[in-house]
């Protein structure tokens, strides 16, 4: 679980800037898929080639054949798949960080010349606390990395079909390629504890697709009912004025 560490950390930092869905997501992302890959599937599939055993003692027919089953380890590949799913949310986070940053700068100019009248630009994301408002260049990028998350999520997902197949782990393949010299069975260890796996993992690569459409309609929608409130409770030359401001 160790080498899970320094990205559990950063992943951390992006519960305060998401928004309730956002958090689901992390929390699957951590207790069924980060610490069920750590703690039991690496245990499933430890022995993997050794226990591949074939009814040959053709020179080279065993790896052929194990190469031809798995061409990544099922392991390596969700871990692949973790870290690529996980990466949009990271650059967000370095978005978000970098707005922090750069706010926390124009409060400490704005302190230093004793209000805000005297500049320019003015805090726009962030609060005195460092709270991040979804609007703007960060809502924009914030529903980026939810679509980057729903297609990788979808490519890997197809991706485990094209290599593997669908949900269950056969108990044996054959194999007749070169060096082979005829058909040859080879026999897969623990097939029901890896299709169980396997089930699993999908199921939540499944569910976090689903969670992240939801999110993602539930930002257009609440940002579309938040805006029309807005308009109708601003009279027009008070609604002027302040589409003026924002675009300022």
């Amino acid at each position: 679980m160790g080498q899970w560490s320094f990205l559990s950390e950063l992943l951390d930092k992006v519960q305060s800037h998401s928004t309730v869905f956002g958090k689901v997501w992390m929390s699957i992302l951590f207790l069924f898929r980060i610490f069920i890959l750590a703690a039991g599937v690496d245990e499933v599939w430890k022995d993997e080639k050794k226990s591949f055993k074939c009814n040959t003692i053709t020179v080279g027919c065993h790896n052929l054949c194990y190469d031809t089953t798995f061409p990544i380890s099922h392991t390596r590949f969700w871990v692949l798949q973790i870290l690529t799913v996980s990466t949009p949310t990271l650059v967000y986070l370095g978005h978000v960080l970098l707005v922090i940053r750069r706010e926390n700068k124009l409060r400490r100019k704005q302190q230093l010349k004793g209000g805000h009248k005297y500049l320019a630009k003015l805090p726009k994301y962030t609060d005195e606390r460092g709270k991040v408002q979804l609007k703007g260049a960060l809502l924009v990028s914030y529903v980026i990395q939810l679509v980057m998350k729903i297609l990788l999520e979808g490519v890997f997902i197809i991706g485990h079909y094209f290599l593997y197949g669908f949900f269950l782990m056969p108990k044996e393949v054959s194999c007749d390629q070169y060096p082979c010299r005829h058909i040859n069975h080879c026999f897969i260890s623990r097939p029901t504890e890896k299709s169980i796996f396997i089930i699993f993992m999908l199921a939540m690569a499944g569910f976090s697709v689903i969670l992240n459409i939801v999110e993602l309609l539930h930002l257009v929608v609440s940002k579309a009912t938040g805006r029309r409130k807005r308009r109708s409770s601003l009279g027009p030359l008070e609604l002027k004025n302040h589409e003026f401001c924002r675009d300022m």
